[in-house]
């Protein structure tokens, strides 16, 4: 049968209240928290990749290292872009408690009573709350093994009354979260040869969207025809900017490289980060959104919280000019970020089809270049 909310709450038991105050999260901004961090000693590896060949971005070295580290790691950082689309970031400033808190708040959310949740369950792709299954259960077609709550939290916070500390972790992991994704883009826009502030400037991220979304693969044995176990999620690309995303320890991230899908390992303390749609547009095609996926474990349930960083609902997303020059020319046209955002939401995932709606058609370039 469809795997539901209600199955999650006879599995997950609400946390007890913690027998100590709960933890305070000082506002702190992201470049201070990495100022502040203790410089690598000469022996601490700074790992340009994982053992499995995924690129590792030091924040650290982006914002505190010096002329010639701080050039190698941009460098670095634009080759992760065009190859992966995908890369971990490590020395990134966000609490490690903090971190936990979120997914705790989130666990708890699923483990509350079904009628605490109902007000969310109906709701559409574009409303500030939602809690479901599957990805839209509207239009999926397919039995999806995952649980799910998205909070609108920048410009501002929608969040569910309940459980009580939900909406103070949820307020400091977004903002904790987006100064990190902002440094990255800063970042990103100078691996493209580009000022750091030109993209910033383009999808207007002064006033930028972002959205918090907890999500429980709960353990599910394959059938007999599948051999790579249950889909949580089906291979897709993100709408946003860059998503940012940790797990609870249980592998089930898969990403698709070179034609074939590797399975994500974090390293200790890092994130993923994944290319969205919305940064191979900006980039004109040079970095592209990565396909990934979520399978669920056989025996363990999987969790993960995702920070996902887009552009201000109102911008009209194209490429930057400096990167739509001959030979090259203009892949994509322009698109409001709202407009693409509903687009995708509303509708079956299937991989980067979401894309076609502003992809330049060469062909009909052509033909209408040679009929004049």
């Amino acid at each position: 049968p469809l795997y539901n909310v209600q199955r999650v709450d006879q599995q997950i038991k609400p946390r007890q209240p913690p027998a100590r105050p709960p933890q305070i999260f000082p506002l702190l901004c992201l470049h201070c928290t990495i100022m502040a961090s203790p410089p690598r000693s000469p022996g601490q590896p700074n790992r340009p990749c994982s053992e499995d060949g995924i690129p590792v971005v030091d924040l650290a070295v982006l914002v505190n290292g010096d002329a010639r580290e701080r050039s190698q790691a941009v460098r670095h950082l634009g080759r992760a872009c065009q190859d992966w689309g995908f890369f971990m970031v490590t020395n990134h400033g966000v609490p490690e408690d903090l971190q936990s808190a979120m997914m705790d708040a989130c666990k708890e959310l699923f483990g509350l009573p079904p009628e605490q949740k109902a007000e969310f369950m109906d709701a559409g792709p574009m409303d500030p709350v939602r809690v479901g299954t599957g990805f839209n259960s509207a239009v999926d077609g397919a039995r999806y093994w995952r649980d799910y709550v998205k909070m609108f939290a920048h410009p501002e916070l929608h969040c569910p009354a309940k459980p009580d500390g939900l909406r103070g972790v949820a307020a400091e992991y977004a903002a904790r979260t987006r100064g990190l994704l902002l440094e990255l883009t800063a970042a990103i826009s100078e691996s493209l040869g580009l000022p750091a502030g030109r993209i910033a400037e383009r999808l207007d991220l002064g006033s930028c969207f972002q959205i918090l979304v907890g999500n429980h693969y709960p353990p599910c044995a394959a059938g007999p025809d599948d051999d790579d176990g249950a889909v949580g999620l089906p291979a897709h690309s993100d709408h946003g900017l860059l998503t940012l995303l940790f797990q609870n320890g249980v592998d089930g991230l898969q990403v698709k490289h070179d034609g074939r899908w590797l399975l994500a390992k974090p390293i200790p303390g890092s994130f993923f980060v994944i290319a969205g749609d919305q940064l191979e547009i900006v980039s004109n095609g040079r970095y592209k959104g990565v396909l990934h996926r979520a399978l669920v474990d056989r025996a363990q349930a999987r969790m993960s919280c995702v920070s996902l960083l887009g552009p201000c609902l109102d911008a009209v997303v194209k490429p930057v000019p400096e990167l739509a020059v001959p030979p090259l020319g203009l892949e994509f046209r322009g698109v409001k970020y709202r407009d693409y955002m509903e687009h995708q939401q509303s509708n079956k995932l299937n991989e980067k089809g979401a894309l076609d709606l502003v992809r330049v058609q060469r062909h009909i370039l052509t033909d209408t270049l040679c009929s004049s």
